[in-house]
């Protein structure tokens, strides 16, 4: 299986192929091969922020839906219904 670094390397690796084949003067081709590598830096770490932000939120959710799992319902409700009488009652 293929990771987002793989797939973000070859991307990128097929533009520097095109500078080198395309571009002949040196110096352009040098600040568009730093451009490919500035850019090729930004998407794995937006790529790694994205998955970590996604994996957090995604463990709060379970967290946060296993504690509702776990409230008693029927407590709840005898509850409510001791505090309707007693208001009755008054």
């Amino acid at each position: 299986m293929f990771t987002a670094d793989a797939i973000i390397d070859t991307v990128q690796t097929g533009k520097k192929q095109f500078v080198k084949t395309f571009v002949t003067n040196e110096a352009v081709a040098a600040a568009m091969n730093s451009f490919v590598d500035a850019q090729a830096d930004y998407t794995k770490k937006a790529f790694r922020v994205g998955m970590d932000t996604f994996t957090t939120l995604s463990s709060e959710m379970i967290k946060a839906n296993q504690e509702a799992m776990k409230f008693d319902y029927s407590k709840f409700g005898e509850g409510i219904m001791k505090a309707y009488t007693a208001q009755g009652k008054k």
